[in-house]
């Protein structure tokens, strides 16, 4: 199959028979020993199997505390709760991210406020600057796409000081200067959903380095209570309720996959980071694609690789290519639409303009598949489809 043949979206033969997703899970047998190990163990919630996984992340991460929860949009809830954030306090937040970041703050009458994106598609220190007032009470970065946020540059650029939410879902395993993620905010939000670099099927963690936290962390997962029933035993049986928390653990069976895959974490961003590379220098001649940035400094885990389309050097837009990609059998996506811009954020005030940089970076981003069962041959379909797909939009551009 060729350059010139025409795209499937324009009656050709579809590359692929089978569907190449852009994420997917991989378990190894080493997974389901552990799990089943913590299925004979007589404890399938709480017990040693949570601390030991609390325990491998924290020492990974390079912090203090490590608080495993139901999942990443739970671990995002807590961290604001912890930081006593409450109605009508104001929290800066990025619009390139999934909506559970924003509804974090949306949840507890709080209100998101949108500042702009810098190069690096992370939080634009200045930007977030001209967004604080007397309300704002903290910020939520994003480590998009994997890629830690300069949180030392976002900090000092605060004209006082605030602390700051690194939402880590997409960044386990990337640095910055040699510190591990999930060391360089004052709390950073895990998600361990099947396409992330880790997964416990779902599941999440807050990391931080402040002991208060941390233990406010642990009791609004655990309804507000004093203690767990791991530690009540003996005479040690009586409790309080100090806060208004709900039940939002971690199942041993979860803890005992997540500390198995653990281990494999330097392995699996290390293959994640042969396929960017790769994509990087295949990509490089095909007008209209720019390919991820990679600021000096930082390095990314590579949960997603999200090309950007200029529609007028491509030859199409962005959806255009999302539907010529799909059509090949190659299920692209978008990560993300610009939050401030879905429906339930413009009925909250959400207006076009909020965010130029990302407004724009949004209608142009096409996630393409990375995962680490991902073979060459694939991604040699992936970029076959592409060059398709422009060789195809060019000639009818020509022709119109």
């Amino acid at each position: 199959m060729s350059v010139t043949s025409p795209p499937a979206i324009a009656g050709g033969t579809p590359i692929r028979e089978q569907p190449l997703p852009y994420g997917r899970h991989q378990l190894e047998e080493a997974d389901i020993v552990s799990v089943v190990a913590a299925m004979r163990s007589g404890t399938l919630t709480g017990g040693a199997a949570i601390a030991d996984f609390e325990h491998a992340l924290a020492a990974r991460c390079k912090v203090g505390h490590a608080v495993a929860v139901a999942n990443g949009s739970v671990a995002l809830d807590l961290a604001v709760l912890a930081l006593g954030i409450g109605p009508g306090d104001e929290v800066i937040t990025t619009p390139l991210t999934f909506v559970a970041t924003a509804n974090a703050v949306l949840r507890i009458g709080a209100i998101p406020v949108f500042a702009d994106i810098g190069d690096d598609r992370c939080l634009d220190p200045e930007s977030v600057a001209r967004a604080v007032t007397p309300r704002t009470k903290a910020v939520i970065t994003v480590d998009y796409s994997g890629l830690p946020s300069d949180v030392a540059a976002l900090k000092a650029a605060m004209p006082r000081r605030l602390p700051v939410i690194a939402d880590g879902a997409h960044s386990l395993g990337a640095s910055q200067g040699g510190r591990p993620a999930g060391s360089l905010a004052d709390i950073t939000t895990l998600s361990f959903h099947p396409v992330k670099q880790i997964t416990t099927g779902e599941g999440g963690a807050c990391l931080t380095a402040d002991a208060v936290i941390a233990d406010r962390i642990r009791k609004l997962r655990n309804h507000g209570m004093t203690s767990t029933a791991d530690e009540r035993v003996g005479g040690l049986w009586k409790y309080d309720v100090t806060m208004l928390g709900d039940n939002h653990r971690l199942t041993a069976l979860q803890a005992a996959l997540g500390t198995s895959q653990l281990r494999r974490l330097d392995d699996v961003v290390a293959e994640r980071s042969e396929i960017a590379d790769r994509y990087d220098a295949m990509l490089a001649d095909i007008p209209g694609i720019r390919v991820p940035p990679r600021p000096a400094g930082r390095r990314s885990a590579w949960h997603l690789y999200p090309i950007e389309i200029d529609p007028d050097a491509f030859g199409c837009e962005r959806d255009s290519v999302i539907d010529a990609l799909r059509a090949e059998g190659i299920e692209a996506t978008l990560h993300y639409p610009a939050v401030h811009l879905l429906s339930l954020y413009r009925e909250r005030g959400g207006v076009p303009g909020t965010a130029p940089r990302a407004e724009r970076l949004c209608e142009r981003l096409v996630t393409l598949p990375l995962y680490p069962a991902m073979s060459a041959s694939d991604q040699d379909d992936v970029v076959l489809a592409l060059r398709r797909i422009h060789a195809w939009a060019a000639a009818r551009a020509v022709t119109s």
